[in-house]
């Protein structure tokens, strides 16, 4: 069965389309947090604010979301981030540790390292100050 000739899409109109995806503008993060600011003022509308910076509402409304979550997620303490944050520096000690596991005994790197580690985390624990001799 032929479709009727109105609901063809003709090879002209899909160049047309991948032309202006490829062409698109992509917002940065920061571009996004300003838009996104500049809604939560409030002194324009959001629909011409949308105009405005030539995005829909319907993105505007999803960065914003994004940006609500991504704040209630801060404020709550992510502890993955934190966590890993935490081990950045010991994981960066192991790994300048590793080229001494070929020559050294195996136990006194792990040794080094734990001793290294507990060191760090008990001045993150209990902080510098009580690791420090009083002078």
């Amino acid at each position: 069965m032929r479709q009727p000739i109105g609901t063809r899409k003709s090879p002209g109109a899909k160049i047309v389309k991948d032309i202006k995806r490829a062409t698109r503008k992509q917002y940065s993060s920061e571009e996004k947090i300003r838009i996104v600011l500049d809604g939560l003022r409030g002194e324009d509308s959001i629909a011409e604010l949308c105009r405005r910076e030539g995005i829909s509402q319907g993105i505007c409304y999803k960065w914003s979301k994004d940006f609500m979550e991504a704040g209630k997620r801060r404020l709550a303490g992510d502890t993955a981030r934190a966590a890993f944050g935490a081990l950045t520096p010991i994981l960066a000690l192991l790994r300048g540790l590793a080229f001494l596991s070929e020559t050294v005994a195996p136990l006194k790197v792990i040794g080094v390292a734990l001793v290294a580690a507990g060191v760090f985390l008990a001045s993150s624990i209990l902080g510098k100050s009580r690791l420090m001799p009083r002078q």
